[in-house]
């Protein structure tokens, strides 16, 4: 493999390939990118319109729908909240976080999944989101099941970890910086804090991740592919035999600096009940349980999103 570029595999290969290849590329990377994954091209198309629209909007009408005390959890997030673990300066971006709508009196229902926030306009926002939502919970879930049978699991062992999870769309914005100095850093250097993360519009250059030897290299996908990463949740879950690999995204080099990014990352989360225990087919004696405390992943989440500055 080489250790330079990610490989680009179809969704549409046969299970058993897939399963090995979307192993040895999240081994090597912690990082994979997916094409034939099945998602909509005019839905996906009117979801790019709709974040770009939303973002053009005046800044009082964005913070009409910033909620105080939830954590960025639902609706607006300002420009300039959001702050990756141990930096010293907030990011240089602004988001829109859609999760998933949970029945009148869900056990699962309250402050950690409350439920969404939708703007007056654009027009479509919330049916297109909803949508797109569903969609990105169908592939990942698919992802998830070749990712199972490639750690000797059955592969519909993350279903029930997974049903009414915690995930959440984030439309995210970075604003053009050409002020800046090339190579600025619009997001830093971390870890997702989810199972995995499955991530459209990472053609637009400025994702990078920290390969095993120290070097930033970039993450570039042809066009309409799905970039996915491994995330904190499934490194714990794995004992680190699938890593959780640090990435951060740079402002680009000369006239690009003066344009804006947008990207749509779906975070996968694991059920809030959900109680970590290592599987066992990742522990050896080369490798022993680093985990042996049992948590809840909605514990975890609360943890890391005050190291991240959305909680206090």
């Amino acid at each position: 493999m080489n250790l330079d570029t990610l490989p680009v595999l179809s969704l549409q290969s046969p299970a058993e390939a897939l399963s090995r290849d979307l192993g040895d590329s999240f081994r090597t990377f912690g990082f994979a990118m997916v094409r034939d994954h099945g998602l909509d091209p005019a839905l996906v198309a009117r979801a790019w319109e709709l974040t770009r629209e939303f973002f053009a909007l005046p800044e009082a009408d964005k913070r009409r729908y910033h909620l105080a005390g939830q954590g960025g959890a639902r609706g607006y997030t300002p420009f300039g909240t959001e702050i990756a673990k141990g930096a010293a300066v907030h990011e240089l971006k602004e988001f829109w976080h859609v999760g998933r709508d949970l029945p009148a009196g869900h056990p699962l229902a309250g402050p950690s999944m409350p439920a969404n926030v939708w703007p007056d306009h654009p027009a479509d926002f919330r049916p297109t989101f909803t949508a797109l939502f569903a969609e990105f919970d169908r592939v990942g879930a698919l992802i998830l099941s070749r990712i199972a049978t490639g750690l000797g699991l059955d592969a519909h062992w993350f279903d029930p970890a997974i049903a009414d999870g915690n995930s959440v769309l984030r439309l995210l914005h970075y604003p053009p910086v050409p002020s800046a100095e090339g190579g600025a850093i619009r997001a830093g250097a971390h870890e997702d804090i989810n199972l995995i993360t499955l991530l459209l519009g990472a053609e637009e250059s400025g994702l990078e991740l920290l390969t095993k030897d120290g070097r930033w290299i970039g993450v570039s996908p042809p066009e309409g592919a799905v970039v996915v990463n491994i995330g904190d949740m499934l490194q714990r879950l794995t004992n680190h035999v699938l890593p959780s690999t640090t990435h951060r995204v740079r402002n680009p080099e000369g006239p690009r600096a003066g344009f804006s990014r947008y990207s749509m990352p779906f975070f996968l989360h694991l059920r809030s009940d959900f109680r970590f225990e290592t599987l066992p087919g990742c522990i050896t004696a080369q490798n022993p349980d680093r985990y042996p405390d049992r948590i809840t992943a909605d514990d975890y989440l609360q943890e890391r999103l005050r190291e991240i500055g959305l909680k206090s």
